[in-house]
């Protein structure tokens, strides 16, 4: 079964997925654009020197209140696009 969001939540939008370090730099704008830093994110050493044809993405460990920040911006992203499924 396929993760939602990696199936564009379902709304018929392709994903495109972009080489693993561009991915985890643009997901570090994306958040840090949001207020949101986890310091310890970074591509996994262990799955990028595999033979994975998607190594996985570390998102490491943050303090609670950036934990907080991050659920904030989850439930407003959530939020937006409920309202865009309803119109």
């Amino acid at each position: 079964m396929k993760n939602r969001a990696a199936m564009g939540r379902g709304r018929g939008r392709s994903l495109v997925v972009p080489p693993t370090e561009e991915a985890v730099e643009q997901l570090k704008a994306a958040l840090r654009d949001v207020g949101v830093i986890l310091p310890s994110l970074g591509v996994d050493p262990v799955t990028a020197a595999s033979h994975m044809p998607d190594p996985l993405v570390q998102l490491g460990r943050c303090n609670v209140r950036v934990a907080a920040q991050l659920i904030a911006v989850l439930r407003r992203a959530a939020a937006v696009e409920t309202v865009e499924e309803e119109t």
